[in-house]
């Protein structure tokens, strides 16, 4: 099915909006935050469309949606590790937007941020370090072992966050693709025993109508042969009132 002007629209908007995500933007620019509202706006509007795309295309567009309100979000976040910890429970898109694209352009973006807040809470940790070595001098050796120590421990956080999330986030899609089997053979099993109601009513109309055709027939004989019966009665009368007479 060809795409209509709504889905074309949305993917153009889509794209410019990753493009602008992988740009380096000033903390005033409000563009990007206005195209994704008018991108969910356009999404709920192409999800009720008449020439709507296939579920699996349509959760493609609310995934990438959705990783740039979670980045744009996490921008907004005031210390590195926190823009850190939300970054790491972003999905991005698993389609490229365009053909030019080899990689999802999310994913990129993706990529990229992560290494950037990860540079910016190496930046912060290595501030606090310095400002501790103004006050009790350490070596320097000392100093770089306990960035990476922190930062270590710091990152097997996020990991097993994210993967805690993934689970749950597996979990669920589980239990709903469960509870859709069960809904889609109950609406089967519903939709067959309409179809038997839908039969078996048809089929007693018209054995209602045939007993009510039989019926008729059966009175109609029944008429008839009280009509001869009663003419034969009549005729027998008469016949014997005359015959009487001359017997006497």
């Amino acid at each position: 099915m060809a795409a209509s002007r709504l889905e074309l629209n949305l993917v153009r908007l889509l794209s410019r909006c990753e493009a602008m995500a992988a740009e380096k933007r000033d903390p005033d620019e409000w563009r990007l935050e206005k195209y994704v509202g008018a991108l969910e706006d356009m999404l709920q509007a192409l999800k009720v469309h008449a020439s709507k795309p296939a579920s699996e295309v349509i959760n493609e567009y609310s995934w990438k949606v959705d990783f740039l309100k979670g980045m744009l979000q996490a921008e907004k976040l005031t210390s590195s590790s926190e823009k850190a910890l939300a970054n790491q429970f972003l999905a991005p898109g698993r389609v490229p937007t365009t053909a030019r694209e080899r990689v999802p352009a999310t994913k990129t973006v993706h990529l990229h941020s992560r290494a950037r807040y990860t540079s910016e809470m190496r930046s912060e940790l290595l501030g606090t370090i310095s400002g501790v070595a103004a006050s009790q001098p350490v070596s320097e050796k000392q100093s770089a072992a306990e960035l990476d120590l922190v930062l270590q421990r710091h990152q097997n956080l996020q990991e097993k966050l994210a993967e805690e999330m993934l689970g749950l986030a597996r979990s669920l899609k589980t239990n709903t693709l469960a509870a859709q089997s069960v809904i889609k053979k109950d609406n089967q099993t519903l939709s067959h025993s309409l179809k038997m109601a839908d039969q078996n009513l048809e089929k007693l109309k018209t054995e209602s109508e045939r007993l009510e055709q039989h019926t008729q027939k059966s009175v109609n004989w029944l008429l008839w042969a009280m009509l001869i019966i009663v003419c034969f009665i009549f005729i027998s009368m008469i016949l014997f009132i005359r015959i009487m007479p001359k017997l006497k």
